[in-house]
C-alpha cells in the first residue's frame, strides 16, 4: 500500500510542475510535451520488444531451470554466465533494472543477477565497434576488460554484504 502512496505523490508532484510549467510558458511546455512523446515513441518498440522477449524466456525457462543456470546455487559458474550474457546484451537501464527483478522472483541469485546488471551497464561488447572509433583499441579493450573484472568484485561484494557469499 505503501508503495501506491509514493507514486501517487510522485506524480501528483509532476502534474503540479506541468501546470507550474504551463502557466509559465505554453509554448516551451507544449514543445517539452511533444519532444517526450516523441521520445516516448522511440522507445516503446524496445520496451515492448524486451517485455515480450522477457515474458517468452519466463514462459519457457521454468524456476527451476533459471534458478539451477544462475541461481544461488549455481556459484561461480553462474556470476561467470550472468556476466558475459551482460556483457554481450545491449538493453537500456530503465529495463534492466525491471528485468533483473524478474528474473530474481524466478529464482535467480543476488550475486548473479548482481554481475548482470553490472555488466549489462559497464561492459559494452555490442558497442566495441563504435568505442574503438572514438578511442583507440587498446583503451576501448582495457575499459571493457577492466569494468568486467571490477563486475565481478562488486557482484562479490553485494553478496559479502548481504551475507550470502563469505
Amino acid at each position: 500500500m505503501g508503495n501506491y502512496i509514493f507514486n501517487g505523490v510522485i506524480y501528483l508532484i509532476a502534474i503540479i510542475f506541468l501546470i507550474i510549467s504551463f502557466v509559465k510558458s505554453r509554448q516551451k511546455t507544449k514543445k517539452a510535451l511533444i519532444k517526450a512523446l516523441n521520445s516516448f515513441k522511440n522507445i516503446l518498440p524496445l520496451l515492448l520488444g524486451v517485455i515480450l522477449l522477457i515474458g517468452l524466456m519466463l514462459s519457457i525457462l521454468d524456476t527451476r531451470l533459471i534458478s539451477r543456470i544462475i541461481g544461488k546455487e549455481s556459484g561461480s559458474l553462474g556470476v561467470l554466465l550472468a556476466s558475459v550474457v551482460g556483457s554481450i546484451t545491449l538493453i537500456p537501464g530503465f529495463i534492466a533494472f525491471p528485468t533483473a527483478a524478474l528474473l530474481l522472483e524466478g529464482g535467480a541469485g543476488y550475486i548473479q543477477i548482481a554481475a548482470f546488471v553490472q555488466t549489462l551497464m559497464m561492459v559494452g561488447i555490442v558497442t566495441l565497434p563504435m568505442e574503438i572509433k572514438y578511442f583507440n583499441k587498446k583503451v576501448a579493450i582495457l575499459r571493457n576488460v577492466i569494468s568486467f573484472v571490477l563486475s565481478i568484485g562488486v557482484a562479490y561484494s553485494i553478496g559479502f554484504i548481504l551475507g550470502i557469499w563469505r
